[in-house]
């Protein structure tokens, strides 16, 4: 999954008290790197990770998300979708294979689809003690087209930052359910 860019500080009155996301341009590669610190449990954590079915509800972005194969700890997971920015909007369709972890960590890759190269890894550190997890995305993407210098870039880490907000704000949600 595409993430988030640009360091945030989470606004007040959200669960999150960290919540930071980095792009960066290397090349035709984007770099992405972003953290929160959710008051969770991780099993809502890995729940709301691995929902790939239902991501188009809660990701902004992702007009689809099926699993084509399940193997095990192995996935083949067809996405589409879209990143954008202002008026500017560029096509992405891919399929991940997607290797889980649990409750550690997801990593995925992109075997097919109009991406060059598409990595991430999401990794889970729990702190029982003050019922917090640790969320870490690492990923890259190199689209298969060219990226529009400024405005590609800028779609690139405008929907990382929608998307990786948005999976917090759902744990958040689940995770606030759970409490009830």
């Amino acid at each position: 999954m595409v993430v988030v860019l640009l360091a945030v500080q989470a606004a007040p009155g959200r669960a999150a008290d960290e919540l930071s996301v980095e792009a960066e341009r290397r090349g035709e590669r984007v770099d992405v790197r972003a953290r929160a610190l959710i008051t969770a449990p991780p099993a809502v954590v890995w729940e709301v990770l691995t929902d790939y079915e239902h991501l188009p509800r809660f990701v902004p972005g992702i007009a689809k998300s099926v699993v084509r194969l399940r193997e095990g700890s192995r996935l083949l997971v067809d996405q589409s979708g879209e990143a954008r920015f202002l008026f500017f909007s560029i096509p992405i369709e891919v399929q991940l294979e997607v290797i889980e972890r649990p409750p550690q960590w997801i990593s995925s890759r992109a075997v097919a689809g109009n991406v060059r190269r598409m990595s991430g890894r999401y990794e889970i550190e729990p702190d029982a003690e003050r019922g917090t997890v640790l969320l870490r995305y690492v990923g890259q993407i190199e689209p298969d087209f060219e990226l529009p210098p400024l405005i590609g870039v800028a779609a690139l880490r405008n929907t990382a930052y929608e998307q990786f907000a948005a999976m917090v704000a759902e744990i958040e949600r689940r995770a606030g359910e759970a409490a009830k």
